[in-house]
């Protein structure tokens, strides 16, 4: 690229703010895995990513600044944060970084479900309750966020009725992750 390429209409009006929208989508992508990671409670990773975050953006914004009469930078610059935001959903999505515990309530005997379970290798704790209209069993497990469609089918099979939430878990102790057969058939949660 000559420097007469660089002056010309098609790189002021066309490349530059693609450039600029590229930038920002890369620079948000990152900024929500890093988010993502400093929420599950990382502590090495995150500051590396914003470090590379805010060069880019730092480049990004120079243009801006060189370019203050080029609206087409601007809109650059706001559609990059955009997709960026989106792409970096999706990746979050994708990477299901994490543990989230399972807890699901049922009025029916959930016992065929808690065994099936533990042969899949869940570690399963389940409680006898009482709910708003009579006894319930109320089941919890922890598992990998990958894993999270996995068990709702098999929770849906046994009862698809069943009532259940799904939370983010900060820090699980690695027993609860066991993926093996439950030895014995007990709770891995003491």
């Amino acid at each position: 690229m000559g420097p007469e390429f660089v002056h010309s209409g098609i790189f002021q009006w066309v490349v530059l703010p693609l450039l600029i929208f590229l930038a920002r989508l890369v620079d948000m992508s990152m900024d929500t895995i890093r988010i993502m990671l400093l929420s599950r409670g990382k502590k090495f990773i995150p500051p590396l990513i914003g470090f590379f975050q805010v060069s880019i953006w730092l480049l990004a914004i120079r243009q801006i600044f060189l370019n203050l009469s080029n609206v087409m930078c601007f809109i650059g610059y706001s559609g990059g944060f955009a997709m960026g935001t989106y792409v970096g959903m999706l990746l979050e999505e994708r990477l299901a970084i994490g543990v989230q515990v399972i807890r699901v309530i049922t009025r029916v005997d959930a016992g065929e479900l808690i065994r099936f379970l533990r042969k899949e290798g869940y570690g399963v704790t389940s409680v006898d309750g009482q709910g708003a209209t009579g006894k319930v069993n109320i089941i919890y497990t922890i598992v990998n966020r990958s894993q999270i469609p996995k068990v709702l089918e098999i929770v849906l099979r046994f009862n698809p009725r069943a009532f259940y939430t799904i939370e983010d878990v900060r820090a699980a102790n690695e027993m609860t992750l066991y993926n093996g057969p439950v030895p014995g058939g007990e709770s891995l949660a003491r």
